[in-house]
């Protein structure tokens, strides 16, 4: 029988985590039950929103050349994400691939009004070997001379495959660790100094799309893996 006790968490976001870090600290390996499709993810990459706003003067439809339309300056700002190259680095054997992406975009007043704000809203995920203020500074660099707002951000973490609890977990699954590509809260536990590693039965690629579902036969794989383990 191991002398370690996991601590295994389902897919749900891990509420205050650093309120319980005393309890935490007594677990040394804790199991993130995320999308995996039954291998092991190790770390993740960390996320960051930020609103470019494009400004310009209202007007009516009309007339419309006494306005400046707001929403047709907010071109440049997708056309620098559409040419957009996304960074690629390995980290401990995981390869992680960034990615800067328009997630929403508003604006308009009415339907005869030259609109005078446009306002995208950008998702950056990045690899775990940026801080979140390094992550702040690229964006801000990629939009250099328009005006940035960062809204949220959350830091990722490192694949921390060094600890000896992760190297017997991925020793009973038989496979080799992936990059994590999204963000879980592998990176609460890695703030506490706790090793976590993503695995779960459900195909990562369909996360969010109108086909996500879990295939029963990877959920009893799945819990075969734990049993095994954990006994």
């Amino acid at each position: 029988m191991r002398t370690f006790r996991p601590l295994v968490q389902s897919g749900s976001k891990v509420g205050g985590a650093a309120g319980d870090h005393d309890r935490l600290n007594a677990r040394p390996l804790a199991l993130l039950g995320e999308p995996t499709s039954g291998a092991v993810e190790a770390g993740c990459q960390g996320t960051l929103r930020a609103e470019v706003t494009t400004r310009g003067r209202r007007a009516h439809s009309a007339r419309s050349w006494l306005g400046d339309n707001a929403i047709h300056a907010a071109g440049d700002v997708l056309e620098r994400l559409r040419l957009y190259p996304d960074r690629e680095v390995a980290i401990d054997g995981c390869v992680y691939r960034e990615g800067l992406q328009a997630v929403r975009i508003a604006g308009g007043v009415a339907g005869n009004v030259v609109p005078d704000a446009c306002v995208v809203t950008v998702n950056f995920r990045f690899a775990p070997d940026r801080d979140v203020a390094a992550a702040e500074q690229h964006v801000r660099e990629v939009f250099d001379g328009m005006e940035v707002v960062v809204t949220d951000s959350a830091p990722g973490a490192l694949p921390g495959l060094h600890a000896a609890a992760a190297q017997e977990f991925l020793a009973s699954t038989g496979e080799a660790a992936t990059a994590k590509y999204g963000w879980t809260d592998v990176a609460r536990f890695a703030a506490l100094g706790i090793p976590a590693l993503n695995y779960g039965p459900g195909d990562p690629n369909l996360a969010h799309t109108r086909e996500e579902h879990v295939d029963v036969r990877r959920i009893v794989d799945a819990v075969g893996v734990l049993r095994r383990f954990l006994t």
